[in-house]
């Protein structure tokens, strides 16, 4: 419910702190005191448009601020947690409006968009007058009223489930269907392109192997004839290996007449000459390796240029001509194993459509039902009201074969404002202030069943006297034991029924300069004069006094 609301520098606003409670309170005063005001500041709290003209004049900005007190299972946590807004058991609104046009919003001090700010406003308040757009303008919202009188909403949320599979299957049925005509269209091609691709067999990596080995072998091509000269050095005709190992047998013979001298000249021939055939070693390895087949290399040219060219023909890198090889497979495989699956798809989908009818159909006749009960309810409180000539209606168009996430019904309050006249749609038919008689009956009958936790109400009363006056009064205070009501009222029966009572009036500022509006709770020793006030007007007369006595009591 809404605890407390604090508005700043909007229009004749300049500083205004209100704390409300639970039941029916009313705000009363003057034609021209600031109830309107009032109320457009809430909105502007509530995520309505930005106005500049809301900002009082001479400031650089307004501000509205309603905090509200939120039970555990309030539907309007959803919409916090949906927009990062910590769980608290208070939740402030705080709309800012620039006298350059600008807004910003704040919900317990966290910057949000005006629309977040709008849809937490629609799940906390509703704001009812005799020409307000906003009161059940949307035919979905009577969808929603008669689902949740009805307690229908766990029903509604499951044909919206079976809807939403009903659209995912028959989504999957198009998508198979279409991949199926676009695989057969390329029937030709794939098997062409399978058979090429199968018979080429080209393998992971391949080319970057084969590229690697030919550069090998085109390198060792070059090489070879300067190893086939150095291993002639090292090991052939002209080979100094007989010649150091004569000389080495020789020196060896010697030294044991000059071993100083002789052994270190040894030991390096010896070095010298495994030195050389070591070198005989690697030179007759890379010889081996470079002597290969001739017709090799131009194998692997042949290969790498019939990878590329079917690379560019499919327009792929040549590593991928495998992945492409396995698509266009299972693309054959599509046409061949695809009208089995097609026809499997298309059962699931007739299944799904036939669960969401049976389940919309269902609903339907349960709509039909509350429609009944909420006729009867709507109707029986519209007597007192003096519209007992009038007649309250839930029209349902029922189009099976154009069902919906919502079913296969169109719902939408009519009325009948007289017998014998054409009954139509509530918003369109109802006057001004019939339409506010016609919305409080329906308020009474669905308070604490798909209404907000709080409820407005803009002299509904307007127009209304004596015995519809104190009818009004009587079911805004029913409405005050179920909801938050709060009604800006000229009527002094619905006022003497408040749980509270505020005065708004107009005060000078600044020795006269300018005036702005107050909001005072009415103490109940003075609700009596308030009373009497709005029942006698300017001048208050005992008549007027004992008047408003008598309907204080009445109402107690």
């Amino acid at each position: 419910m809404l605890a407390r609301l604090s508005i700043r520098d909007i229009v004749l606003i300049d500083r205004l702190d209100i704390e409300f409670v639970s039941g029916l309170s009313v705000l009363t005063g003057e034609t021209g005191a600031g109830k309107s005001i009032l109320l457009d500041a809430f909105a502007l709290a509530l995520g309505a448009r930005g106005d500049v003209a809301l900002v009082r004049q001479g400031a650089e900005q307004g501000q509205v601020t309603a905090a509200f007190e939120l039970p555990p299972g309030h539907p309007v946590r959803a919409l916090m947690a949906e927009n990062d807004i910590p769980a608290e058991d208070e939740l402030i609104l705080r709309r800012v409006q620039f006298a350059d046009g600008r807004t910003r919003a704040f919900v317990n001090d966290q910057p949000l968009s005006a629309q977040a700010l709008k849809a937490l406003g629609m799940a906390l308040v509703e704001i009812h007058g005799q020409h307000d757009e906003r009161a059940l303008v949307d035919t979905a919202a009577h969808r929603r009223l008669l689902d949740a009188f009805g307690a229908l909403d766990g029903k509604a949320a499951e044909v919206e489930r079976l809807w939403n599979e009903r659209r995912a299957r028959a989504g999957a049925v198009a998508a198979h269907r279409a991949e199926v005509e676009r695989a057969q269209r390329e029937a030709d091609f794939l098997r062409h392109a399978v058979e090429e691709l199968t018979r080429l067999a080209p393998e992971p990596s391949e080319e970057t192997m084969l590229a690697d080995k030919r550069a090998v072998m085109m390198q060792a091509e070059k090489v070879a004839g300067d190893l086939r000269d150095a291993r002639e050095a090292v090991a052939g005709a002209q080979s100094p290996v007989p010649m150091l190992s004569a000389t080495v047998r020789r020196l060896e013979r010697r030294a044991a007449q000059a071993p100083a001298l002789i052994e270190p000249a040894v030991k390096a021939l010896d070095a010298a000459l495994t030195a050389l055939d070591d070198a005989r070693a690697h030179l007759d390895a890379a010889l081996r390796q470079a002597d290969q087949d001739p017709g090799e290399l131009e194998r692997i040219e042949e290969r790498l240029f019939a990878l590329r060219a079917a690379a560019r023909k499919y327009n792929v890198p040549v590593d991928g001509l495998n992945a492409l090889a396995a698509r266009y497979a299972a693309d054959l495989d599509l046409i061949d194993a695809g009208a089995e699956r097609l026809t499997a798809l298309e059962a699931a989908a007739r299944a799904a459509d036939a669960h969401y009818r049976e389940a919309a159909a269902a609903l339907s006749r349960d709509r039909k039902t509350a429609a009944a009960s909420l006729d009867r309810a709507v109707n029986d409180e519209l007597k007192p009201l003096k519209l007992e000539r009038a007649k309250f209606l839930t029209e349902i168009a029922t189009q099976p074969e154009e069902g919906g996430p919502h079913g296969i019904d169109r719902i939408e309050f009519w009325v009948q404002t007289n017998p014998g006249t054409r009954p139509g749609p509530l918003m369109k038919v109802a006057s001004g202030g019939e339409l506010a008689r016609f919305l409080l009956a329906l308020k009474v009958v669905l308070a604490d069943r798909g209404s907000a936790s709080t409820l407005i109400f803009d002299e509904v009363d307007t127009g209304a006297g004596g015995a519809v006056a104190d009818a009004i009064g009587v079911r805004l205070a029913r409405l005050g034991r179920r909801a938050q009501v709060i009604a800006v009222t000229h009527a002094p029966q619905v006022a003497a029924r408040a749980d509270r009572h505020y005065l708004i009036s107009k005060g000078a500022l600044d020795k006269g300069k300018r005036v702005a509006t107050r909001v005072a709770e009415v103490a109940a020793d003075k609700r009596r004069e308030e009373i009497a006030r709005m029942l006698a007007g300017a001048e208050i007369t005992a008549e007027a006094r004992a008047a408003a006595e008598r309907l204080i009591k009445a109402a107690g």
